[in-house]
């Protein structure tokens, strides 16, 4: 799934943090319900506006972001 079809940054929404389909939906929000034991129907059904499809591009934006990062070595 490439998430760019789904996922926006939008300087003026949300602080510039990233959404879904410029919808005030955060990515976080969304990474907080399913960590907080939300099932995708779950959250589906608490907004609407949301698909299935958005939850996965949150979750393929999270994992390539952590594929992105740095790994800083321990301090010894």
């Amino acid at each position: 799934m490439d998430y760019r079809e789904r996922i926006t940054i939008e300087p003026a929404k949300r602080g510039g943090k990233p959404c879904i389909r410029g919808l005030r939906i955060t990515v976080y929000d969304v990474l907080e319900y399913l960590a907080s034991g939300m099932s995708e129907d779950e959250i589906v059904s608490d907004f609407p506006d949301l698909a299935k499809e958005d939850i996965r591009a949150c979750l393929a934006f999270a994992a390539d972001r952590e594929r992105k990062m740095v790994s800083i070595p321990p301090v010894v």
